[in-house]
């Protein structure tokens, strides 16, 4: 016999081979899936996993092969010996299991899947947002969301006649024994800057995201509850130019590299100068359209450097320190991120809306 034809015996014999070994295979499959007890199952191993079973005579088949064919051979009769074994022991197992009287047990029936959970759409920008924030040197503080009116307004030198103080804007708590408008659920995270401050002497580089509260009416844009990221920056020699370039890098960070920021002037009693940021439209990316109002800019909040009265509460030295703050509504955000136009619907639980995400 030539090389050309022992070569094509040989494969044939090998693909003879392999087609036993489909149909062992098989055979060895319906016979564990109707093994229902363990008789059942010591009978299917001496068939086909004891030493002279089924399986074993195939190993003894190889000496029939051409010595090229053996290891592809060999191997895949070492995958079924593996598999063999591990799907009885599996079986065996699964029958040695106690079971009440009168449960049975249907082991051919599909498995039930069980539907994921997913982080919510704003906590995942709420998270992004502390990540690009970490990664350019802050750490992140928080505070109580029942809140003292010092924190709240007082040592952020806001007179006691300031507008925010109206009760159409704070959600006082009444405590009985306790003087009234003594206690409230916070109107922003600015307390917790004040709280830091008290606790830690410059360098001080934070932020502070979390719940705040307003008696705001809901509609697509005010909810009465919502979440806000405030930053602080404490040391000597910080000027507005550090504040601008912070929200310059954030903004690239969040939306991109063509983001662009600009500033207006603006009034907060804890902070002077103070200004107005938007951010570029993430709609039309500065061209103008509806959602800017044709502007091709979107407000975001307010920043500025920090009041020097606000260091009087706090024992900061305001002829050696100076800082900048800002605050900007995550929910807002999360709004031009993921294209959201109705801040309601991230606390709806619509799980329509949040599979989205």
């Amino acid at each position: 016999m030539s090389e050309v034809e022992s070569l094509g015996t040989s494969t044939v014999k090998v693909d003879g081979l392999f087609a036993e070994l489909d149909h062992l295979q098989t055979r060895f499959d319906e016979a564990l899936r109707t093994a229902s007890n363990a008789e059942a199952l010591e009978q299917m191993r001496l068939t086909y996993l004891v030493r002279k079973g089924e399986l074993a005579q195939f190993f003894k088949r190889l000496g029939e092969l051409e010595a090229s064919e053996r290891p592809r051979v060999g191997e895949r009769l070492n995958q079924l010996k593996n598999a063999f074994e591990a799907a009885f022991n599996e079986k065996s197992a699964a029958l040695a299991k106690p079971k009440d009287e009168g449960d049975l047990i249907d082991l051919t029936l599909p498995g039930i899947r069980r539907r994921l959970g997913a982080r919510h759409p704003l906590l995942q920008v709420v998270d992004e947002i502390k990540s690009i924030f970490v990664s350019m040197g802050f750490a992140i503080e928080s505070g109580p969301e029942a809140e003292l009116d010092y924190y709240n307004f007082e040592a952020l030198n806001l007179p006691p006649d300031h507008p925010s103080r109206d009760m159409q804007d704070t959600f006082y708590l009444a405590i009985p024994g306790v003087e009234s408008n003594k206690y409230l659920l916070r109107t922003h995270t600015s307390p917790v800057q004040i709280r830091t401050m008290e606790k830690h002497q410059p360098p001080v580089r934070i932020i502070a995201p979390g719940r705040v509260f307003r008696r705001d009416a809901p509609d697509a844009t005010h909810s009465p509850i919502f979440h806000q990221c405030e930053g602080l920056c404490v040391d000597e020699g910080i000027s507005f130019a550090d504040l601008k370039g912070t929200l310059l890098t954030f903004a690239q960070k969040l939306f991109g590299p063509d983001m662009k920021i600009r500033f207006r002037p603006g009034f907060f009693p804890f902070t002077e100068p103070s200004a107005e940021y938007d951010f570029t439209c993430t709609i039309c990316r500065g061209k103008g359209c509806r959602t800017c109002k044709n502007t091709g800019w979107i407000e975001i909040s307010g920043a500025g450097m920090v009041h020097p009265a606000v260091y009087g509460f706090v024992n900061y030295d305001s002829e050696r320190y100076t800082g900048y703050a800002w605050g900007m509504g995550a929910d807002r955000l999360a709004m031009l991120k993921l294209g959201v136009e109705d801040i309601r619907m991230f606390f709806d639980n619509d799980v329509r809306f949040l599979r989205q995400f």
